[in-house]
């Protein structure tokens, strides 16, 4: 029996993958979606030819759906990137980082499923208004970007469920079955997933990055940017720990973001320079020790979630 969101999203399993920026690929893109996910393309601050670029590769590598996320406050090319979506009809679009009421519309008008990324019950309630078709409720637990708010995944969850009526997905420290069946258990109809994703066979990404996240220990990841209204997780590294002394010392917002452009995102993430380089990594970093397939991930996380939901049932 498939649930609401593998019903609208035209999906095997209830996961989809988060954006990654500029660092976005079409392999991991592709691998996911072809193991039974929704995979997700990031735009973050690409130009739109360079987003079409990685579109027509992921179309070249599967037949499945798969969606494009636009960082509204962060992309400076959100309106051209938007009508390039719907020129490739793009099945699937997730908005985050900024109001997505005015963009909605238009989206929908061409048969566009949307996504909406949220990080309080009261951001659900304006998405859902302004006609979201899914939520993403992400905590506090999730790496890169997050919100000032700072609320967990296991306080958050069940405020938005409660908000509204559309489907909602938990983010944020999610990785393996256990934290799926405990997203289902809080009411939420699927995950998304970033990192776990990082430490994949599929996913292009250098050795120091994927290594990083299966040496972290529960101090592996660090808030950098709380000084200045930014707050960012990271795995913690050499550019994560000059970052940190640099907020130590007095830092200004501006030279902040020119530390942590996706310039320094790709050179840690993809050259894997992480002295010169950040990389992004959420806390379920700490129980991340192998490198599967995507199918094989998905096929383990699934399995495992019924095993843990059979086994909370029997104990009523």
């Amino acid at each position: 029996m498939m649930n609401k969101i593998q019903e609208i999203l035209k999906i095997n399993f209830p996961i989809i993958q988060g954006g990654m920026g500029n660092i976005s690929n079409a392999p991991l893109t592709a691998a996911v979606s072809n193991a039974g996910g929704l995979g997700t393309i990031g735009a973050g601050t690409m130009k739109a030819e360079e987003v079409e670029e990685i579109i027509i590769k992921t179309k070249q590598l599967t037949e499945k759906p798969f969606a494009v996320n636009v960082a509204l406050s962060v992309s400076p090319y959100t309106k051209e990137v938007l009508k390039l979506l719907i020129k490739h009809q793009v099945q699937v679009v997730s908005l985050s980082a900024g109001n997505p009421a005015p963009y909605i519309p238009k989206l929908k008008e061409h048969g566009i499923t949307v996504i909406c990324v949220v990080a309080s019950p009261k951001q659900a309630i304006k998405a859902e208004n302004a006609g979201a078709d899914i939520i993403v409720a992400e905590g506090y637990e999730a790496a890169g970007i997050n919100s000032n708010l700072e609320t967990t995944t296991m306080t958050l969850i069940p405020q938005v469920v409660e908000a509204v009526s559309i489907p909602v997905l938990a983010a944020g420290g999610i990785g393996n079955g256990k934290g799926l069946a405990a997203a289902i258990a809080l009411g939420a109809s699927g995950v998304q997933m970033g990192t776990r994703l990082i430490a994949t066979k599929e996913a292009p990404f250098h050795n120091h990055y994927k290594n990083s996240i299966l040496a972290a220990d529960d101090q592996g990841t660090v808030i950098v940017g709380r000084t200045v209204g930014r707050v960012r997780r990271v795995i913690r590294t050499p550019y994560a720990d000059l970052l940190l002394k640099r907020e130590q010392e007095g830092i200004s917002l501006e030279e902040f973001n020119l530390l942590t452009t996706e310039d320094h995102h790709i050179k840690g993430a993809v050259e894997g320079e992480l002295e010169q380089g950040f990389i992004n990594g959420g806390q379920i970093s700490s129980i991340i020790n192998t490198i599967p397939s995507v199918s094989e991930l998905f096929e383990e996380m699934i399995t495992e979630a019924k095993e843990q939901l059979h086994k909370a049932m029997a104990q009523f």
